[in-house]
């Protein structure tokens, strides 16, 4: 199997955050390792984690501060 695009997100070293104050249980948490920032829900620790590049973070970080992502 080939190195993914992106590099490796090493889940070894993740130290998850989220939101200060958040004890909900179902939190999106980030993780930053290396040049990689990765996202997953706090609800299924073993599941699915999105990964970023630092480019691609900062995109995501600046649509939502716009309100690219605003449901209503």
């Amino acid at each position: 199997m080939g190195q993914h695009p992106k590099g490796d997100f090493d889940l070894s070293r993740a130290v998850w955050q989220r939101a200060e104050g958040d004890t909900s249980d179902s939190a999106v948490e980030v993780a930053f390792v290396d040049d990689l920032i990765g996202m997953r829900n706090s609800a299924e620790p073993d599941g699915p984690v999105l990964v970023f590049t630092q480019a691609e973070w900062d995109a995501f970080v600046a649509g939502a501060q716009d309100g690219e992502f605003d449901l209503s």
